[in-house]
């Protein structure tokens, strides 16, 4: 069971627009980790989740930034693709290891750049 808090949720900007599309409402992604913290997700390790979204219609990338918060980094149909590849659980793995080492200030940045949306419960 993942042991990190869920001080804030975020959404890459990329994430939120296929969300959008996907009819995917930040409602049902606080409820999602909440799932998370519960266990209730697909534990990739090195602070990658994958968890089911959407009535089971579509997974989601969520990423930890170190006891910080999580971040709704990819979005994907199960109709499209069975899982993301090895190569791509790497890249992840690399990007959840980068996110946990941000500043507040950088955070902060990508917050006004508005690559990184948070979502409120």
């Amino acid at each position: 069971m993942p042991e990190i808090s869920c001080n804030r949720v975020f959404k890459t900007a990329w994430f939120a627009k296929v969300a959008k599309k996907a009819k995917i409402s930040d409602r049902q992604l606080c409820t999602a980790i909440k799932q998370v913290m519960e266990g209730k997700a697909d534990d990739l390790g090195s602070g990658v989740y994958k968890k089911r979204l959407n009535d089971n219609l579509h997974r989601s990338i969520v990423l930890t930034k170190s006891g910080k918060g999580w971040v709704f980094q990819y979005l994907f149909a199960k109709k499209d693709r069975d899982n993301i590849d090895v190569e791509e659980l790497k890249q992840f793995r690399a990007l959840a290891k980068a996110y946990a080492v941000l500043t507040d200030a950088q955070l902060k940045q990508l917050i006004e750049d508005e690559e990184f949306l948070e979502i409120w419960p």
